[in-house]
C-alpha cells in the first residue's frame, strides 16, 4: 500500500504543488517585512531577540526557495526534506506555545498580531503538511519536473 502511494505520480505531483504554493504564499508577508516577522517569532518566547532576528531574516527565504523548487520540480526531494524539518520545528513551537497558554497568532501567513490565534487545529494542519513533505521526500517520482525533463533531454 505504502509503495503504491509513493509511486503515484499524480499524488506526488499534487503534494509538491500544494506544499510549493503554500510555502511561496506563506513566505511573501515575511520576506516583505522581516521586522514584523521577528516580533512574531519572539512572541513564541523560545528565542532571544537576536536569534529571532536571524530566523526572521533567513526562514522566509528558505520557505520561498523550497516552495519554488517544489513547484518546478528541481531538487524537490531535498526541498521536501527541508520543509519536513521546518514543519516539525513549527509544530513543536506551536505545541509549546499552546501548552504554556500563550495567546498569540501563528505568523504563518500574516504578521498581524490581531490575526487568528494559534490552536490545536494548526497542529493537525502541520501534521498533514508533514505527511505531504514525507511523501515528496520519500517518493522516487519526478513526473512533471524540470529534473525529469533534463534527464530525458540528456538521454535523447
Amino acid at each position: 500500500m505504502m509503495r503504491q502511494v509513493l509511486q503515484n505520480n499524480y499524488l506526488v505531483m499534487l503534494a509538491r504543488a500544494v506544499l510549493g504554493v503554500l510555502f511561496i504564499v506563506a513566505s511573501a508577508d515575511k520576506v516583505s517585512d522581516p521586522t514584523a516577522f521577528a516580533v512574531t517569532v519572539e512572541s513564541y518566547k523560545l528565542l532571544s531577540h537576536n536569534a529571532a532576528l536571524v530566523v526572521a531574516t533567513v526562514l522566509p527565504w528558505m520557505e520561498l526557495i523550497c516552495g519554488v523548487l517544489l513547484v518546478l520540480g528541481v531538487f524537490h526531494r531535498g526541498a521536501g526534506l527541508l520543509l519536513f524539518g521546518l514543519l516539525v520545528v513549527f509544530t513543536v513551537a506551536v505545541v509549546s506555545a499552546l501548552v504554556r497558554g500563550l495567546d498569540i497568532s501563528c505568523g504563518c501567513f500574516t504578521q498581524d498580531p490581531n490575526a487568528a490565534k494559534i490552536g490545536w487545529l494548526e497542529v493537525v494542519e502541520n501534521l498533514a503538511l508533514i505527511g505531504l513533505s514525507l511523501l515528496v521526500t520519500l517518493s522516487q517520482s519526478s513526473w512533471l519536473s524540470i529534473e525529469n525533463m533534463m534527464k530525458k533531454k540528456v538521454n535523447s
